[in-house]
């Protein structure tokens, strides 16, 4: 269970020897990373596409060269290294899940080109992150703060939107690549470490037509930490994985029309994971007749699948207006097997299989644009529909007494305006008309401006507003037996989401090619009422119902800098925030504001002489606290807890052969070799740690190669 410091040896020899021999044969210079800042293009939230400064919202960009220095395999790996989001792995389900300004997956979307991404909780929303693979993606867009209008319910606390690759300026593209993991210091070939095999293909039939298609295997065999697997026969706990072993497979196709004016593209993706889980608590068996064991276990296996279709249409009629529409089918389930395993024999028996969650989702969203013959005003107006059918089974929530299986359908109309007022100012109001089958009608709605000062400065105000629904645990929850009353409620109100932003933003050097500074401070405040709680509703017999009563308020600030000169850059962002919640479920609680830093930062150096980039990314979580219920006590009250500070630091080295055929990447995750981090209680008799309570956030200091071939013709 030890690194095979051999074989990697190997990989660091055949390294450094093609690097002396580069030293030699190449003599292709790359630009500079000055001279390859291009003008960012943003779709999110636009009327029609446009760079990144020319846009009212403020648009995060997270670009494809970003992804590659990191050696990046699913969205979790890009995003842990962003300012104020934080992403939380769970071992013992081999999920992920993430927080974008203290609010967890349910105040936010992440879409694939402006289409929401369904998964086994939700449409949208709740997306496990290590699910998403970035084989295809372009960039990575992030919009901060309530996206109602634009993306309707759930997106209280901003938009992650995955834009895809469709288009190719080479007739043929064919790039496989292979890359070899240590888990912590775990690795053979077949039985530990993480394997990953990739294969795309794209093809440009003319100047019209493309197509491309990639498929991809990502296995982790899991991580042991002294544990010993599957296939450990005593009860001794020691049985199984620390971090559970996962494999995913992956399928992903595209077909692409561009014409003069009009272009469509179908897109579609097949995902299958797979979690085994294994107990720890092992029946030996023992035959004292026969001296001998037949140890058993009870293990359960999971099996996620996604089917994702997207067919899209743009273009223009009546010779003016702009038209874009969008329609998907989608779907994700996930499966359980549960089973008693022979361990010596390694049989299966009494295997029990069910639908464990699954989530069905029709839907289509168009927008119309340019209905005045105008650079100064812009008028888009949108529809959204949406048709979910979602099921869970008892299995799948701690309340879930029976199975619910429900429809949620939502018809929604939206309109937005980008109005410029001169040169230096312009402001873009919206609303939106939110009817759904299962709550009263609700409004979204926003106002944005930016206004452009003559040294450069610009400064943009974003106001918007955004409902949160309630998820389908929240309202058809029944679990009533001799010692629980738990139950859901369908008369639940949306919670009412509010964010407001301010970003002043300058461009340093906009006329040296080889000096670029772009710096920005922002500020912000966040609020959701009518925050939905599990409640007591009768204290005897104890019976509880989810009911609309708390609230939740976040308000900080951040810098962030990206800095560029000649071969170098370098991005530093800090943040300081607060958040409060005001738990009016409770009797007695706190609505103190609990304060927390972020600092996160990356740099990047590019020998050009030997193609060789270097990259270091470091981000910086402050101690973070919380108020948690304590039940130790006769009468469970509210008690602040506090979780450790930590850093996390991922470096790779990244070298081409071939005039940039051939790409060789080494590196490492988590340097600072994190594990758990403690976690305290705070109370008036002062810290007490809670070591055993702490929260397990890597399996310690990994190491990577990748190796990838670009044949491009």
């Amino acid at each position: 269970m030890s690194l095979n410091k051999n074989k990697f040896l190997i990989y660091f020899s055949f390294f450094f020897c093609a690097l002396a021999l580069a030293q030699e044969s190449e003599t292709v210079e790359q630009d500079s990373m000055a001279m390859q800042q291009l003008e960012e293009v943003v779709l999110t939230g636009q009327i029609n596409k446009q760079s990144v400064d020319k846009s009212v919202f403020e648009v995060k960009v997270i670009p494809r060269e970003t992804m590659d220095r990191l050696a990046g395999n699913t969205l979790a790996d890009v995003l842990n290294q962003s300012l104020n989001i934080s992403i939380q792995p769970n071992p013992s389900t081999g999920k992920s899940s993430v927080e974008l300004f203290g609010l967890d997956g349910q105040y936010f979307k992440v879409l694939v080109d402006n289409i929401p991404l369904i998964n086994d909780e939700g449409f949208g929303n709740n997306a496990d992150l290590t699910q998403i693979n970035l084989d295809d993606i372009e960039q990575v867009e992030i919009v901060e703060g309530s996206m109602g209008v634009q993306y309707g319910s759930n997106a209280v606390s901003g938009i992650i939107n995955i834009i895809t690759r469709k288009d190719s300026e080479y007739q043929w593209e064919i790039t496989p690549y292979l890359q070899e993991e240590t888990i912590g210091n775990e690795f053979s070939f077949f039985d530990q470490g993480r394997h990953i095999q990739s294969l795309s293909v794209g093809h440009r039939f003319s100047d019209k037509w493309y197509v491309n298609g990639n498929v991809s295997h990502n296995n982790f065999t899991g991580h042991y930490n002294h544990r010993e697997g599957e296939f450990h026969p005593l009860n001794d706990g020691l049985r199984g994985y620390e971090w559970l072993p996962k494999t995913q497979y992956s399928g992903k196709g595209l077909v692409n029309y561009s014409g003069k004016n009009f272009r469509s593209f179908y897109r579609m993706e097949y995902f299958n994971e797979r979690v085994q889980r294994y107990d720890s608590v092992v029946r030996e068996n023992y035959n004292p007749s026969t001296q001998t064991s037949n140890p058993t276990a009870t293990d359960a296996e999971f099996t996620s699948q996604r089917i994702f279709n997207h067919f899209n249409i743009a273009g223009k009629f009546l010779q003016a207006i702009t038209y874009d529409i969008s329609a998907s089918y989608q779907q994700q389930k996930r499966d359980v097997e549960q089973y008693n395993f022979r361990i010596n024999t390694r049989e299966k028996f009494d295997v029990d299989s069910q639908e464990y969650e699954s989530r069905k989702g029709i839907y289509s969203r168009g927008t119309f644009n340019d209905f005045f013959q105008s650079e100064k005003v812009g008028l888009q107006l949108g529809y959204e529909l949406s048709n979910i059918k979602g099921y869970s089974s008892p299995l799948a929530g701690t309340f879930s007494g029976n199975s619910i299986d429900r429809r949620l359908e939502a018809y929604d109309a939206f309109a937005t305006a980008e109005i410029e007022l001169g040169q230096r100012f312009s402001f873009r109001p919206g609303t939106r008309a939110m009817f759904s089958s299962q709550f009263k009608t609700q409004m979204a709605h926003s106002l944005s401006a930016k206004y452009a000062f003559d040294n450069g400065y610009q400064l943009r105000a974003v106001l918007g507003t955004s409902p949160r629904n309630p998820n389908f645990d929240e309202l058809f929850t029944y679990f009533v037996d001799v010692n629980h009353d738990v139950r859901g409620n369908t008369n639940l109100s949306p919670e009412r989401g509010i964010s407001s932003f301010l970003h002043l933003k300058k461009n340093f050097f906009p006329e040296d090619l080889a000096w670029r500074l772009s710096s920005k401070v922002s500020a912000w405040y966040l609020n959701v009422d009518n925050r939905i709680e599990l409640t007591i509703v009768n204290p005897s017999p104890l019976a509880f119902q989810y009911n609309n009563i708390d609230e939740y308020r976040n308000w900080g600030a951040s810098f962030t800098n990206k800095l560029v000169h000649g071969n170098l850059q370098f991005d530093l962002g800090l943040s300081f925030s607060g958040e409060s919640k005001v738990l009016n479920s409770e009797e007695s609680f706190n609505d103190d504001y609990l304060y927390a830093l972020q600092v996160s930062s990356n740099i990047g150096y590019q020998i050009p002489k030997i193609n060789t980039t270097l990259s270091l990314f470091f981000k910086y979580n402050g101690p973070e606290y919380q108020f948690v219920l304590d039940t130790n006590q006769e009468d469970p009250s509210f008690i602040r807890s506090k979780r450790d500070g930590y850093g996390w630091m991922d470096g790779s080295i990244r070298k081409t052969f071939m005039d940039n055929k051939l790409h060789l990447t080494l590196g490492a995750r988590n340097l600072l070799d994190i594990t758990r981090i403690n976690t305290s209680t705070v109370s008036s008799g002062g810290v007490h740690s809670s070591p055993n309570n702490g929260l397990l956030l890597g399996y310690g200091r990994s190491f990577f190669v990748k190796l990838l071939y670009n044949l491009n013709i």
